[in-house]
């Protein structure tokens, strides 16, 4: 219905607009712990939110519920640990191939085939990222960067997993995936020094509103929207970053960043447009 598909782009962006207070939450609680902590930590803290907020859960541990459970917990922890290795600015750069990962296997486990629309919109917003962190983008960081890759990848596997789970309920995923996040997580976090409650208050919002919310979010858009979908709106995230650098700490964006964040949003935003408009044309000529 186009109801729900325009409803899940909302509920698309609500998600990317959690999932971008990471920044600077992170910065909170790193500074007493360490990445690896960080991240198991907020997963403890989301699988229980989504446990408390989800009604009729039924953990099946099938393949797809399995796959999207590996790929999630795959893409929080190597993206952490890709930080420590190169730039922020390339690891999320990187990270956010998952559209084009999506794009080429979507078609054969989905039937979901990208559009030349779709492989435009992927290449003028990883153009417009690219400027977007021009200023801060660095080479020679093979092993950091070959992680950023993965995560990038696993990102993509678990939205085609849990949209094979769309008749069902894929929140289960993200549950067992923020657990198994939080298992890999405790041998940094049992040692980790106790946090301040500046530190804890931001772990709380990095696992109740950062994953939490944005994955209640996210669970119920990805029923509507195709995986392409799932992972190309989001791409939004990163050009969010800056607004609440610039409140908290003061940081003015480039130039070079502010262009770069007009061509994301303004294309990832023409796509959603498009796709919303071609499926209320479709359901008006079968109605």
């Amino acid at each position: 219905m186009n109801a729900d598909h325009s409803r899940s782009v909302l509920q698309l962006v609500g998600a990317a607009l959690c999932w971008s207070l990471a920044g600077v939450l992170i910065k909170a609680v790193a500074t007493t712990w360490p990445g690896m902590a960080v991240s198991g930590g907020r997963g403890a803290i989301a699988a229980v939110f989504l446990v408390l907020t989800n009604r009729g859960l039924k953990f099946t541990f099938s393949r797809d519920q399995l796959i999207g459970a590996i790929g999630y917990a795959a893409c929080t922890v190597t993206f952490c640990t890709a930080t420590t290795m190169t730039s922020a600015a390339n690891a999320i750069l990187i990270q956010y191939t998952a559209p084009v990962w999506v794009a080429l296997f979507s078609a054969s486990l989905l039937g979901e085939r990208a559009t030349r629309a779709d492989w435009i919109t992927i290449a003028v917003a990883l153009g417009g990222m690219a400027l977007f962190f021009k200023d801060s983008l660095a080479l020679g960081h093979i092993a950091g960067d070959a992680l950023a890759l993965l995560s990038g990848i696993s990102f993509g596997a678990m939205a085609v997993a849990m949209r094979r789970q769309k008749d069902g309920s894929p929140v289960e995923s993200i549950i067992l995936g923020n657990v198994l996040a939080f298992l890999i997580g405790l041998p940094w976090i049992l040692p980790a020094p106790a946090l301040p409650a500046s530190g804890w208050a931001a772990l709380l919002t990095l696992g109740v509103v950062q994953l939490g919310m944005s994955y209640w979010l996210y669970a119920r858009a990805i029923k509507h929207v195709t995986a392409l979908e799932a992972v190309l709106i989001p791409v939004i995230e990163p050009v969010l970053n800056p607004i609440w650098v610039l409140l908290f700490v003061g940081e003015q964006p480039t130039r070079w960043a502010l262009a770069g964040g007009f061509i994301v949003v303004g294309a990832v935003t023409l796509r959603a447009a498009v796709a919303v408009r071609q499926r209320s044309r479709s359901q008006s000529g079968t109605g």
